[in-house]
């Protein structure tokens, strides 16, 4: 199944068949990251209140339908005179909270009995706000009625329904953070949420809601399940957040009430007038063993997604040598492998090694304090390898017969399936810290594209399987390669295209989201290698360009090397 209809089938699903979806064609391409839809003439300044108009008596079904769409941009968020417009019938089972849909333009409506509008770029997001996919057209249809003797909707798409240009005004991506299914690390879920006072509330009701079924042995919530977050998360004005759950919870483990602060903690975090919170379920405060009155948003570190106190130093190869350091200080390891090597990665906490030898035919593992290999896997042409939270060293190998996934952990070596991605042509991949990501950039007939595939394993941190792949990013040309792609959050990723002399480095969201994640767009005039990148915030990230280091953030200034390397990397 194209990718296309991939993501229109799961529009449909979402809206449930309220929706008819015209012909489709490829996805938005790669390049510079554009916000889609910006280019609607509906949504005023930001800030400015929205009250929208009940529908005028006598007015027309296209009228009506008109009315509608525009009560549906109300300022602060709200449905209220949007369901006006509905069937008495209809109002009671309306629910516009199941998912949103948005637009860059839209067709006048059209239509007597049957209302018919066309969206074009439409985007489609479900109820907890995460995104789904983008379409280039859409077709929505509105069957409509007499009720005494004014025209009304008699059937409309359970969904809110607005123009993209409002929506990226109003909403912002946030991430709900659930743990992976052993409860070690957190693992970040961006979703969209209303901006303004009313943040705090949604981060805990998204939380309550809990993952989709889609992440089932992906993620994990320790959330109690029966509980509701209440009216409100109202925040005092010194930053303290106050957390009333409403029903019955059964009695909790100290370690689960400690994994479920945690996972507040790091998602209330992003609301910037909260310092803490204090936490109560059925009007029993809850509180963690230490017996603090308040929890800081700042607590529970060691759950980190990039990986608790990772390594900060870079590891390199010069010539077929192991180099490490800072980007002034590397210093030369000749003795690591008992062969030159052409890639390697280094596990987090920088005591173990994996490098590709130079042939491509074997990845080496060895202590970084050395001693000789301790492990050594065959393949055909292995790419450089990948290492995660638990020690699984990933490897994709690729044969005759098209890329073979496998990790390795405790010296054993098993091999995944990976739907949409073995026996395709992969040119690079990464793991997520927390284990629970594969990112790869596959090679086809119209170019590269960027696919993602999340990682299932049980609570003892066994694999089981893994999901189809989704394309998140697609060439704008047949010619355009993606030459390298590196972390710039536990969600994003930084991807190289070299065209003749120039380097072209742009961000793309792990979700497909055209908006709302940190953005990094560099153009260099130069011609380089490879990405020095880090999920971790704060982290310089460079561009390699054999002997010269391109700072692309702030913190990364240009470096000239000592020589010039065949790569160069942070650890993971």
């Amino acid at each position: 199944m194209s990718r296309t209809r991939r993501l229109a089938a799961m529009i449909s699903a979402v809206l449930a068949g309220c929706f008819a979806l015209t012909a489709c064609v490829s996805m938005p391409t790669a390049g510079p990251v554009i916000e889609a839809g910006v280019e609607t003439h509906e949504s005023p300044a930001v800030g400015i209140n929205i009250d929208p108009r009940p529908p005028e008596r006598g007015a027309s079904p296209t009228a009506v339908v008109q009315g509608f769409l525009a009560a549906m941009q109300a300022t602060p968020v709200q449905t209220t005179v949007a369901a006006e417009f509905l069937a008495e019938d209809v109002r009671a089972s309306w629910d516009p909270g199941l998912a949103t849909i948005t637009y860059a333009e839209r067709t006048p409506p059209r239509g007597r009995s049957t209302v018919s509008v066309g969206l074009t770029e439409v985007s489609s997001l479900d109820a907890r706000g995460a995104f789904l996919g983008t379409v280039p057209e859409q077709q929505l249809s509105f069957p409509m009625v007499r009720e005494r003797g004014e025209w009304r909707i008699a059937q409309a798409p359970d969904a809110l329904v607005v123009p993209a240009e409002w929506f990226e005004n109003r909403f912002t991506q946030v991430s709900l953070y659930f743990f992976d299914p052993t409860g070690s690390i957190l693992v970040p879920e961006p979703v969209f949420v209303p901006r303004g006072s009313q943040l705090a509330t949604s981060l805990v009701r998204g939380l309550v809601r809990g993952p989709s079924q889609a992440l089932s042995g992906v993620v994990r919530n320790f959330l109690p399940p029966d509980v509701h977050e209440g009216l409100s998360v109202p925040v005092s004005g010194d930053g303290v957040a106050e957390i009333a759950f409403t029903g019955e919870a059964p009695e909790q483990s100290t370690e689960a009430v400690y994994l479920m602060s945690a996972q507040l903690a790091w998602t209330l975090r992003q609301d910037q007038s909260i310092e803490a919170f204090r936490l109560s379920i059925g009007g029993r405060p809850v509180q963690l063993p230490r017996s603090r009155p308040v929890i800081g948003v700042d607590d529970s570190p060691e759950f980190d997604p990039s990986g608790y106190q990772p390594s900060r130093r870079l590891f390199g190869v010069d010539d077929g040598v192991v180099v490490t350091g800072g980007p002034g200080t590397l210093t030369a390891l000749p003795d690591l492998f008992d062969r030159p090597v052409r890639s390697l990665a280094v596990d987090l906490g920088a005591q173990t090694a994996a490098a590709v030898s130079q042939a491509g035919g074997a990845v080496l593992v060895s202590p970084l304090s050395g001693g000789g290999p301790t492990a050594t896997y065959s393949g055909t042409d292995l790419l450089r390898p990948a290492w995660d939270f638990a020690d699984r060293l990933w490897l994709v190998d690729r044969t005759r017969a098209g890329a073979q996934v496998s990790y390795a952990t405790g010296g054993r070596r098993r091999s995944v399936e990976v739907p949409g991605l073995t026996g395709a042509d992969v040119r690079q991949f990464l793991v997520s810290r927390d284990g629970t990501r594969l990112v790869a950039v596959v090679r086809g007939a119209d170019g590269d594209s960027i696919v993602v595939s999340r990682i299932r394993s049980d609570d003892q941190g066994r694999v089981l399987d893994t999901t189809p792949v989704v394309t998140v990013r697609e060439s704008a040309v047949g010619t355009m390669k993606i030459h390298d792609i590196g972390w710039h959050t536990p969600t994003t990723v930084v991807v190289l295209h070299q065209l003749g002399d120039t380097a072209q480095i742009r961000t793309v969201s792990l979700d497909g989201a055209t908006f709302g994640h940190p953005e990094l767009s560099v153009t260099i005039g130069a011609r380089v290698t490879g990405l020095v990148s880090s999920p971790v915030v704060g982290d310089p990230i460079w561009a390699l360009g054999g002997q010269q280091l391109f700072g692309l953030t702030g913190e990364a200034r240009d470096t000239t090397l000592p020589a010039a390397l065949d790569s160069l990397s942070y650890v993971g």
